[in-house]
């Protein structure tokens, strides 16, 4: 019996090859080099994925784009493969990653240079750590050994800090948006954390890679809250910890930086108020001396006015008994009292007479 061949419109045999690819390959991972890279309108990106014998067309939006990419990177994308309604076949990326430690460098230069350019890694932006912080917000894997070393040294130096802690995967595609969903819940707190601390332990360059993740590092420069970051070794650099407030260089390093050591400020503390009670007893002694020189100065200035008292005093006693009658009387002269007219009655005091005369003769000097 001969096979009947089943009679299809255009449009329906692309639709059901559509269907059977997306039974097939509801997506795939291929790894390939980046060709023809191009973004339309500004919103749609095209480009082909190829390796030494063949290669395919590319289609993503550019929304889902999250790390620069340029001809010649070897990437890995992960896309659903799709018959078009012009017969064409094509990728449909859901999302594109660097591959190899030369194309990840490349697309992190790319990035940072851009995001330098809107000044998201300035200076003037960073903002200081709270001192004594009292609530801490962390988004880490909890069970990566880097989140055990930042809890035990936080612990071990301070202690009794009020802690909330996102769980989230920290490397992987989906890492980048759960640690985005993390920043935007202690963001949106009613009452904020005083500092979100950003923690995943060391790594290769593929397994950080998601810190380098452009909506991520937006995230992080968009924060209310000032960022800590602890991310890898002390030679791994991540476009978050740019964008971050402050990068310590470890987990460890980062619960070094948020928080003081219980003997430093003991010690601190014990040295202050050293210096406080040398300083005190210091200023007890010179207010003595002070207050003993402003005395002494007083002293001498009422001594001074008693002095000048005295004289003055001297003076005017010398003055009246130099203008006293009996003085002149004790030096042998009288004090004649009456009208000096011829016949009238006059006394005539002495030293130690009073007599009482007639004037008989009165003649002009």
């Amino acid at each position: 019996m001969e096979n009947q061949s089943l009679k299809l419109s255009v449009s329906e045999f692309i639709a059901i090859t559509n269907q059977t690819l997306e039974y097939a390959y509801p997506s795939v991972d291929i790894e390939g080099e980046v060709a023809s890279f191009k973004v339309n309108q500004g919103k749609f990106v095209f480009f082909d994925i190829k390796d030494a014998e063949s290669s395919i067309g590319c289609f993503m939006m550019v929304f889902a784009l999250r790390i620069p990419i340029e001809d010649g990177m070897k990437v890995v994308i992960r896309a659903v493969p799709k018959l078009t309604k012009w017969g064409k076949f094509s990728l449909t990326v859901q999302s594109v990653r660097p591959s190899g430690e030369g194309s990840l460098k490349k697309s992190f230069e790319l990035l940072k240079a851009k995001l330098d350019k809107e000044g998201l890694f300035a200076p003037e932006r960073k903002r200081p750590l709270p001192l004594m912080p009292r609530r801490v917000a962390i988004i880490s894997s909890t069970g990566a050994a880097g989140y055990a070393d930042f809890c035990k040294i936080l612990d071990d130096r301070w202690g009794g800090l009020e802690v909330e802690t996102a769980h989230v995967q920290v490397q992987g595609e989906v890492a980048p948006d759960q640690m985005i969903r993390a920043l935007q819940y202690f963001n949106e707190q009613e009452s904020l954390p005083e500092v979100i601390v950003m923690i995943r332990g060391g790594g290769s360059a593929d397994d950080l890679a998601c810190f380098n993740d452009e909506l991520l590092v937006r995230a992080v420069a968009a924060s209310r809250v000032p960022v800590l970051t602890g991310i890898g070794h002390e030679v791994d650099e991540s476009l978050v910890d740019l964008a971050a407030d402050v990068a310590a260089s470890t987990p460890s390093n980062a619960a070094q930086l948020l928080v003081p050591e219980r003997a430093d400020i003991r010690r601190r503390a014990k040295q202050s108020l050293r210096h406080i009670l040398s300083a005190t007893e210091a200023s007890i002694v010179a207010t003595k001396l002070q207050n003993h020189q402003v005395l002494e100065r007083a002293l001498l200035r009422v001594s001074d006015r008693h002095a000048r008292h005295e004289q003055q005093l001297s003076s005017t006693v010398a003055l009246l008994q130099a203008y006293d009658p009996k003085g002149a009387l004790m030096r042998g002269y009288a004090i004649v009292r009456g009208d000096m007219t011829k016949g009238a009655t006059i006394d005539i005091e002495t030293k130690q007479l009073v007599v009482t005369a007639e004037v008989q003769h009165v003649r002009q000097k």
